[in-house]
């Protein structure tokens, strides 16, 4: 019987990941109509705050988790994207530390596909975002 690792990162947070990202994807790709603006909104113009606002935010939260929630969430990238499975997670994450450093968040925002990897990883653990979505 496989045994699933314990991840230190909470499903939580990897799950607001793949929202954030979801996010700032969509809006980048939507071409940046704002559709319900306020006066505030007219001076962001096509540019708007919507995804780039995403991203930050994305990559604040990446950059305040501990080390070891973001070399998880490279391990879990790289999972999710078939360069492994559950057997040898513990080689995917001893790589995922090796190659840690200060540019983690800026790795993973430039990942295509981040949500759909960070997804099919979790679904390995046994968690699915509709599950998540459920308690908000």
């Amino acid at each position: 019987m496989l045994v699933i690792p314990n991840l230190s990162i909470s499903p939580e947070k990897v799950f607001f990941v793949i929202s954030k990202s979801r996010r700032s994807d969509s809006e980048a790709a939507g071409g940046g109509v704002i559709v319900d603006f306020g006066d505030d909104d007219m001076s962001y113009g096509r540019s708007g705050r919507g995804g780039s606002t995403d991203r930050a935010e994305l990559a604040g939260f990446i950059r305040d988790l501990n080390v070891d929630e973001q070399i998880d969430l490279v391990a879990l990238i790289w999972l999710g994207r078939g360069g492994g499975d559950l057997s040898n997670w513990r080689e995917l994450h001893t790589q995922a530390a090796q190659a840690h450093n200060q540019r983690t968040a800026s790795y993973l925002i430039g990942t295509p596909m981040l949500a759909d990897y960070l997804e099919e990883a979790m679904a390995q653990f046994g968690k699915s975002f509709e599950e998540f979505e459920e308690h908000l």
